[in-house]
């Protein structure tokens, strides 16, 4: 059987320093309310949980596809510098590495060395919905990482590292090349990019607003009109903001 012959790969828009600023400070539960409120419901990769939970993920998806293991696949497009390789050797500063493991979390995606590899580029993060060898390792490099968990078994127990740059699945929704990926402890969910700018603005004014109302709440106020505003309790909103 023929080995795989890597594919070119066009260039991702990287992030602007000051949307990057916007969505790391932008929580993911108010980024998510927003994207519900656009009608994208099916935009958080689910099952998956930080390995620094205190750390905020910003960055562009740069994607990587295992398929089930077939022994004789493995051999072909396992060894070497596979698809897997190639990408952690080649991601760019800001992107994220997302690995479609289809949930599989009975062995490895990547380990400490792969880690190191993409910390060294540059990437800004790895989001896989599969296991995570050398957690601790891993964990010690850095890098914002989100996995289904740890596990020591190497890649080729479940997994064949099959082909990267095209639309996947990852946790249950789908990730295309470009799109943004903003992880916090509360989880990961993705961005079109054509809407972020305007979906983190509004997340933003949102948490001001939401932090006004818990501020009237903590002081004794009913929840009543109170949560959502009506209008009398935004009118003393925008009073108190000046507006």
């Amino acid at each position: 059987m023929s080995k795989p012959v890597p594919k070119p790969r066009l260039p991702l828009t990287p992030l602007t320093a000051e949307l990057r600023a916007k969505l790391a400070a932008a929580p993911v539960a108010s980024l998510s309310a927003q994207l519900r409120k656009r009608g994208l419901d099916n935009v958080s990769i689910d099952g998956v949980s930080p390995t620094h939970p205190d750390a905020v993920l910003v960055g562009i998806a740069r994607t990587l596809r295992f398929v089930p293991n077939r022994e004789d696949l493995f051999v072909s497009h396992g060894g070497g510098f596979n698809a897997q390789k190639r990408v952690f050797d080649s991601v760019a500063e800001g992107e994220v590495i997302v690995i479609e493991a289809r949930g599989e979390a009975g062995s490895g995606t990547l380990g400490d060395i792969l880690a190191l590899r993409a910390h060294s580029r540059g990437a800004a993060g790895i989001v896989t919905d599969g296991g995570l060898r050398d957690y601790v390792a891993v964990a010690a490099v850095g890098l914002p990482v989100y996995s289904a968990g740890a596990h020591p078994a190497v890649l080729g127990r479940k997994h064949v590292p099959w082909d990267s740059d095209l639309t996947i699945a990852c946790g249950g929704t789908t990730v295309q090349p470009g799109d943004i990926i903003v992880g916090d402890v509360d989880g990961v969910i993705v961005i079109p990019p054509g809407i972020a700018e305007e979906v983190v603005d509004a997340a933003l004014a949102q948490e001001v607003e939401d932090a006004w109302i818990a501020r009237q709440v903590a002081a004794g106020a009913a929840l009543e009109g109170l949560f959502p505003l009506n209008t009398e309790w935004r009118a003393r909103f925008e009073n108190d903001r000046g507006e």
